[in-house]
């Protein structure tokens, strides 16, 4: 307890506080004062009051000194007999002791007593306690049951203020508006979800208040703990967890829901709880355990937490999605919105994350929905303007935005969408102004800044857009910025150098593809670097060269995936979408959860739309091995050889060491309709119904697979790709784009200028150059490729001559 001199100076500052006149004497309307400043979360009615007063002045007649009310040791004397709580009071008045008296009196609350917060009756205190705590606090649900809870919870509020009220004095508490940014959609509560707080708090940890906090805080906690039965101390710790988080005090909150987790194991409440915390914190992964802990006590509790399946379903989603896992967190928005078809938010997530893993039209459809059911939801309609801009829609698509932008002015997501739907258009003005709006709201956007100057170079503002290019490269210095400045530059000199006779005039030509010879047996054709150039973009959004094709054995060897029979009854490993999206995971563990997203919906555009071309879900997983196996890293062989055990490791073929000619053509034919779109799914078709039972090598299937016109004998290009797309040939640029050229130099012999593979890959040649009949190219990998070829072609003359 604190000693009898820090306790009588303090009553004696409370005293002084509200003795207005000086007289020595707290009247009756100084006493009302003072009951309703230490109990600010109380709303006293009038008769409550003067009940209070009534009371007070008759016990304490002796202490009374006429018309001046209560003396001080009146209040010290109503203080001793237990009526209120001097600590509680004086924190909660936010009172200081003076400098000489400060060594006395460090212990604060951690120490005091368990009697009540004022001088307040109890009685009165328990008729106003829905209106002292939040909501949740009195929900017959998940609220506080004890009593003795409501105390700790009082004594933490007032800990929190204070706190607060220090941090904010010394300019420590910071907020960040969030209101500028997308919804997740987050549900912090056991029941219907409700939005975060559009301010985040940003608290100092490292001061010495918040050190005092923490201290003042495990007392607390130890008094929960020294409950008079597990179920108050777990009544107390959750009570305590969810006013920290109200507070966004996340991590002192996540200590008291573990706490209450270990308390009661089998509990939901927890667990979720947990699970949030953790969420807001970015521990993504350990926030999905809690999820899946709270889902398997909810599943187990029977009817007792059905209401509360789709919020867990929702956060779980949430938290996978946090992963980058957005397959496998559509799984559990449908099962929200199933159970709750009215829950507006599981459907704006599913909407949401079909369009992240390119399923534009489901995604529109559950979008909608949401809308409908929430037609003043921001987020849905911003998603669903890019869903319907992904489509094609583009008009619709503006339209949707702008209802976006109508009901939430500052939606940096949508002003910054609209601002790529219309510069894709070629409306690159309006572009620029919904950039700037952009730059308005979070100016250090340095994607926003780097699109304005593209924007502005289109409308023809080309110093505009040096000016805004250089001010992205002070926000971010990515080297991409430094090409582009380049390349500004490149146009402006060629500019000077034509007199300005380029003015409405096309950079280039693009020429028929049979005037395009090559020159030398190391020269690419032009059709099939085209080709190769469109997979090797492929492989950038996947990193699949980044991950090595021999994992795919690994898995193979290690996986045992139970076989099932399709609706023609071929058995096969097959393989649903959310768990292929966990492998996936593992083999590319290294990227972030937003490139890894970026990654599997390549992957589900490209290859598990055509492998689940009956919507079912499922995949055959030796098929998608096989198909997968080219694009990863290693050397041409064992890719090979990776795709052809993937085919023999499928039920079909298993058992031996060779496969099935049939299946060694329809996976070619796959291959081909997948990377080489210009061969279309009609290839494919082709192989159905064949019945060929013959049996292949893999001596025999290379010979098959390295076939230019019937195989995949693209593969040889697309590895030269792999080897040599980071060359940079000195100052060397692009003759059409003007950009440096990276990669493979193609030189035209006659003319003598240069392409880059793209503009090569695409036909065209500088509008500058005299038009020919036809064009001769010799590539160069290096320049030092180009230096050995220039000094073979000087003739050697000989002494006859």
């Amino acid at each position: 307890m604190a000693t009898r001199g820090s306790r009588s100076e303090k009553v004696k500052r409370i005293f002084q506080q509200f003795d207005l006149n000086s007289d020595g004497g707290l009247n009756r309307e100084e006493m009302a004062a003072l009951v309703v400043a230490v109990n600010p979360r109380v709303k006293f009615s009038e008769e409550q009051i003067n009940a209070i007063l009534d009371e007070v002045f008759r016990t304490y007649g002796e202490f009374i000194d006429g018309d001046k009310g209560l003396t001080y040791e009146g209040l010290l004397r109503t203080y001793d007999d237990g009526a209120g709580d001097v600590d509680r009071d004086f924190d909660a008045l936010e009172l200081e002791l003076n400098s000489d008296d400060n060594n006395n009196n460090n212990k604060g609350i951690s120490e005091a007593a368990e009697a009540s917060s004022s001088i307040a009756d109890e009685g009165v205190m328990e008729a106003q306690k829905k209106q002292r705590t939040a909501a949740w606090a009195v929900s017959p649900n998940h609220g506080i049951v004890f009593d003795d809870t409501w105390k700790i919870v009082d004594d933490l509020e007032i800990l929190i203020k204070r706190l607060k009220a220090k941090q904010a004095k010394d300019g420590k508490l910071k907020g960040d508006n969030v209101d500028t940014f997308s919804d997740a959609g987050w549900s912090r509560e056991l029941g219907p979800s409700s939005e975060i707080s559009d301010k985040r708090i940003i608290w100092e940890e490292s001061g010495h208040d918040y050190t005092s906090f923490v201290k003042e805080l495990a007392a607390l906690r130890t008094r929960a703990d020294g409950a008079r039965s597990r179920e108050e101390a777990f009544d107390g710790h959750m009570a305590i967890g969810r006013v920290l988080y109200e507070h966004q005090l996340f991590k002192e909150a996540l200590f008291s829901f573990k706490r209450a987790c270990e308390l009661q194991p089998v509990d939901v409440r927890p667990h979720f709880r947990t699970g949030n915390c953790l969420y807001v914190l970015g521990r993504y992964r350990e926030a999905k355990e809690e999820f899946l802990l709270a889902l398997e006590a909810a599943e187990a509790g029977g009817n007792q937490w059905t209401y509360l399946l789709p919020q867990i379903y929702v956060n779980l989603g949430i938290a996978l999605e946090g992963e980058g896992m957005v397959l496998s967190a559509c799984e559990y928005y449908r099962e929200a919105a199933i159970l709750c078809p009215t829950h507006y938010r599981a459907l704006k997530l599913l909407g949401s994350a079909l369009f992240g893993v390119g399923e534009y039209r489901a995604a529109v459809k559950a979008l909608e929905e949401a809308i409908y059911l929430k037609p003043d939801y921001a987020d849905a309609h911003c998603d669903l303007a890019s869903a319907l801009h992904a489509m094609g829609e583009d008009e619709k698509a503006i339209e949707v935005f702008q209802k976006a932008i109508d009901l939430k002015p500052g939606h940096v997501d949508a002003l910054y969408n609209l601002g790529g739907l219309y510069m894709d258009l070629g409306r690159y003005q309006r572009a620029s102004e919904m950039y700037t709006r952009v730059l308005t709201l979070w100016p250090n956007h340095w994607r926003a800044q780097l699109n304005m100057a593209v924007s502005l170079l289109g409308a023809g503002e080309s110093e505009e857009a040096k000016k805004t290019l250089k001010q992205a490269l002070k926000m971010t210095n990515r080297v991409e910025l430094h090409d582009a400045i380049y390349h500004l530059k490149q146009l402006q000199k060629k500019k000077v150098k034509r007199n300005g006779t380029t003015n409405g005039e096309s950079p280039f030509v693009t020429v028929e593809l049979s005037k395009f010879k090559i020159l030398g047996e190391k020269t690419t054709q032009r059709q099939e670097l085209r080709n190769a150039l469109q997979i090797r973009a492929f492989q950038r959004i996947t990193r699949l060269t980044r991950c090595d094709v021999e994992l795919l054995k690994k898995e193979m060897s290690e996986n045992d995936v139970p076989v099932s029979y399709s609706g023609g009854g071929v058995p096969e490993k097959s393989i649903r979408k959310p768990n292929l999206e966990e492998i996936l995971r593992k083999w590319l563990n290294f990227l972030k959860p937003e490139i890894f997203q970026g990654a599997v919906k390549g992957i589900n555009e490209r290859i598990l739309s055509v492998l689940d071309e009956s919507g079912s879900g499922r995949v055959d997983l030796g098929m998608f091995f096989a198909v997968l196996a080219p694009l990863c890293s290693g050397s041409p062989e064992k890719r090979k050889r990776v795709a052809f055990d993937a085919l023999y490791w499928r039920p079909v073929n298993e058992g031996g060491f060779q496969i099935k000619r049939v299946d060694a053509v329809g996976y070619i034919k796959l291959l081909r309709a997948i990377y080489l779109p210009s061969q279309g799914i009609s290839e494919i078709l082709e192989v159905h119904g064949e019945t060929d039972s013959s049996i292949v090598s893999f001596n025999e299937f290379q010979v098959m697979f390295d076939d230019r016109d019937w195989g995949f004998g693209i593969l040889s290009t697309l590895v030269k790709l792999e080897a040599g797309d980071r060359n940079r040939h000195g100052s060397r640029v692009c003759s059409v784009c003007r950009y440096p050229i990276i990669g493979s130099r193609f030189k035209e012999m006659k003319s003598s200028f240069n392409l880059c593979s793209q503009c090569y890959g695409e036909g065209k040649v500088p509008s500058s150059s005299r038009q020919l009949e036809e064009y001769k190219f010799k590539e160069y990998g290096s320049e030092s490729d180009a230096m050995k070829d220039k000094c073979l072609c000087f003739p050697v003359h000989s002494s006859e001559e």
